[in-house]
C-alpha cells in the first residue's frame, strides 16, 4: 500500500511537470559539456517485447536532447540479464547516428535480473579509458530496471559511486524500491525514479535532461579556464581577474597593459601592473607630488653642510676624491640666493668653516672653492664638528634660512678621537636631516649613529675612495627624494594669513604714526 502511495505522488507531479514544461523540439540541444554516460538496462524476461521497444526509444528520445559533439557526451550501452552485454562503448559512436543505429540493433536476452553483476562490469570496464572514458570528465550511469535484483547490490553500488560515479535508478512496474534506493546516488530524491509502467518512463527523460543540463560544470568537468569559471544554464563561460582580459581562445587570459596602450599620462617611466600602472621617473628625476611629473634634483631648496674629514688618515690624493666627491654632489643642486646654500667645513683635531651658507650663490664658485681647500692632516674630532655645524654653521648669522630644510651631510674615514652622541642626536632633534657617508676604516655604528631615519636612504659605506663617486650619485636621489618634498614656505600675497599681516602691520604703523602726530601737537601747545 505504501509503495502505491507513493506511485501515486510521483505520476501527479510527473503530470504537473508535463504541463508546466513546454516540450523541446529535437534542435534544443542540452549544452551539458563534458559527460561519459552509461546506459545500463534491464533485457531480463520480464520486460516484454513492447516494453522493451519503449526503453529502446526512451533512450534515442534522451540522446537527442543531448550535445553530441565529440568534445561533449558520449554515451555508451550495456544491457543484462542474467549476463552482462556492451552493446557499445563511450569511444565507439563519435556522431549521434551512430548511437541510433547501435541502440536500434540491440537484441534483448530474456534472461535473469543480475544487476549487482551489471554495475561491477560498468565500473570495472565500461568507465576505462580503454572504453573511451575520459579524465576529469563526470562519469554518469542510468540503470533502467523492471525487477528485483537477483544479486547483491548494495556493496558495488556503493563502489561505483565511491568511484565518482553518479547513479540514476528508474524502476518500472515490479521494480524494487529498496534496491532502488541502495543503488541510487545521494540525494536519493533526485536520483530514484519509479513509474507505473513503460509508457511513463519518457518522462524521467525530462527530468533526467533538467539535472544533467543544470550540473554545475564549472565544479564537475575540467573547464581549462585559466582564471575563473562561471556557470550558466547548460553550459559555463571563463572569465579573468580584474586588469587582464580573455584571449580568443576563451579559456587563458593576458593582462591588460595600459602602459603600452598609451593609456597613461606619464611624464617620463610607464610601470605597468595588470589593468593599471604607476609612474615613475629617470635617473637623477623625482616624481612630483600629483605621481605623474618628475622633476630634477635642482628643484630641492635646501641649507646643505657638508662636514669632511682632513684627518692625516685621509692622505692627500684621497682628499682630493673627496673634493670631487662634494663638487658631484653640489653639481645635483639648484645653487641660488633662493634656491640651494651650500657651506663646506672641515675638520681634524680641530674644525674650520671652509665657507659658509651665505657665501656663494653659483655653483662654479663653489666648486672653485671646494678645489681650494687646503688639506688639515691632523686628528678625527667628528664630535667636535657636529657641535659647530648645530652652533655656527646652521645659524642665520652664517646664511640659515627659516622654513627651508636643513641637511647635514658628514664624510669620515676613521674613528672619531671624541664622543659623537650627544651632538648626533642633538642634530636630528632639532629637524636636521644627516647623512653619514662612510670609508675605508669609518665604524659603522657611529655612522649609523649619526644617520636619520630610514638608514638605508641616509647611510653610506665604501671600502675604497675611488667608489665613492657612485654614492655621489646615490646621494643625489636621496636629497631629492627627501628633500624636494614642498616643505618651503612661499605665502600667496592673496592668501588669508597673509592679508592678516598685512592688516596687522598696517594698522601698528598707524597706531605709532597717530601717538607720534598726538605727542607732537602736545608738545607744540605747551
Amino acid at each position: 500500500m505504501r509503495q502505491l502511495c507513493v506511485c501515486v505522488s510521483v505520476l501527479l507531479a510527473l503530470a504537473t511537470m508535463a504541463v508546466a514544461r513546454p516540450k523541446e523540439g529535437p534542435e534544443q540541444k542540452c549544452k551539458s559539456g563534458p559527460v561519459d554516460l552509461i546506459f545500463i538496462i534491464d533485457s531480463s524476461r520480464s520486460v516484454r517485447p513492447h516494453e522493451f521497444e519503449t526503453m529502446r526509444k526512451f533512450m534515442i528520445d534522451i540522446i537527442h536532447t543531448l550535445d553530441m559533439e565529440a568534445n561533449a557526451t558520449r554515451v555508451g550501452v550495456v544491457q543484462y540479464s542474467s549476463q552482462v552485454q556492451n552493446e557499445f562503448s563511450l569511444k565507439t559512436h563519435g556522431k549521434l547516428q551512430g548511437m541510433v543505429k547501435g541502440i536500434n540493433e540491440i537484441v534483448p536476452l530474456a534472461q535473469g535480473t543480475m544487476t549487482g553483476l551489471a554495475i561491477k562490469y560498468v565500473m570495472n570496464h565500461a568507465f576505462t579509458a580503454a572504453e573511451g572514458d575520459r579524465p576529469k570528465v563526470p562519469n554518469v550511469a542510468v540503470i533502467v530496471t523492471d525487477g528485483r535484483p537477483q544479486d547483491r547490490v548494495v556493496e558495488v553500488a556503493a563502489e561505483a559511486r565511491d568511484k565518482g560515479i553518479e547513479i540514476y535508478a528508474v524502476g518500472v512496474a515490479r521494480a524494487d524500491l529498496t534496491s532502488l534506493r541502495a543503488m541510487a546516488s545521494p540525494p536519493i530524491e533526485d536520483h530514484v525514479f519509479l513509474v507505473e509502467s513503460f509508457d511513463l518512463i519518457y518522462q524521467f527523460g525530462l527530468q533526467f535532461q533538467d539535472k544533467l543540463c543544470g550540473m554545475d560544470l564549472c565544479l564537475e568537468s575540467d573547464h581549462g579556464c585559466e582564471h575563473l569559471c562561471e556557470s550558466s544554464p547548460r553550459s559555463f563561460h571563463c572569465l579573468c581577474l580584474p586588469g587582464y582580459t580573455l584571449n580568443e581562445d576563451g579559456k587563458t587570459c593576458k593582462a591588460i597593459d595600459l602602459c603600452a596602450g598609451g593609456k597613461h599620462d606619464c611624464e617620463q617611466i610607464c610601470i605597468p601592473s595588470p589593468g593599471t600602472f604607476t609612474c615613475g621617473c629617470n635617473t637623477g628625476y623625482t616624481l612630483n607630488d600629483d605621481k605623474k611629473t618628475c622633476t630634477t634634483c635642482r628643484s630641492a631648496n635646501i641649507d646643505l653642510v657638508l662636514l669632511i674629514d682632513g684627518s692625516k688618515s685621509v692622505r692627500p690624493q684621497n682628499f682630493e676624491l673627496v673634493k670631487q666627491f662634494v663638487n658631484q654632489v653640489v653639481d645635483s643642486l639648484d645653487v641660488s640666493a633662493h634656491g640651494t646654500r651650500v657651506g663646506l667645513v672641515q675638520y681634524s683635531s680641530h674644525v674650520r668653516t671652509e665657507f659658509a651658507l651665505k657665501m656663494y650663490e653659483k655653483t662654479d664658485d663653489i666648486k672653485k672653492a671646494v678645489m681650494n681647500v687646503e688639506y688639515m692632516e691632523k686628528g678625527t674630532m667628528t664630535g667636535l664638528a657636529l657641535k659647530h655645524m648645530m652652533e655656527n654653521s646652521f645659524s642665520e648669522a652664517e646664511g640659515a634660512r627659516k622654513n627651508i630644510p636643513r641637511v647635514g651631510l658628514v664624510f669620515t674615514d676613521g674613528r672619531s678621537q671624541d664622543d659623537i652622541t650627544e651632538w648626533a642626536k642633538k642634530a636630528k632633534e632639532e629637524g636636521i636631516t644627516m647623512y653619514a657617508v662612510g670609508v675605508g676604516k669609518a665604524m659603522e655604528d657611529e655612522l649609523r649613529e649619526i644617520a636619520s631615519e630610514p638608514l638605508d636612504k641616509h647611510f653610506f659605506y665604501t671600502t675604497d675612495f675611488t667608489f665613492i663617486n657612485q654614492i655621489a650619485e646615490n646621494l643625489k636621489l636621496n636629497v631629492c627624494a627627501e628633500e624636494s618634498q614642498g616643505e618651503i614656505e612661499v605665502k600667496d600675497p592673496c592668501a588669508c594669513e597673509s592679508l592678516v599681516e598685512f592688516q596687522q602691520a598696517t594698522m601698528s604703523t598707524l597706531e605709532q604714526l597717530k601717538t607720534k602726530h598726538i605727542l607732537l601737537y602736545t608738545a607744540l601747545v605747551h
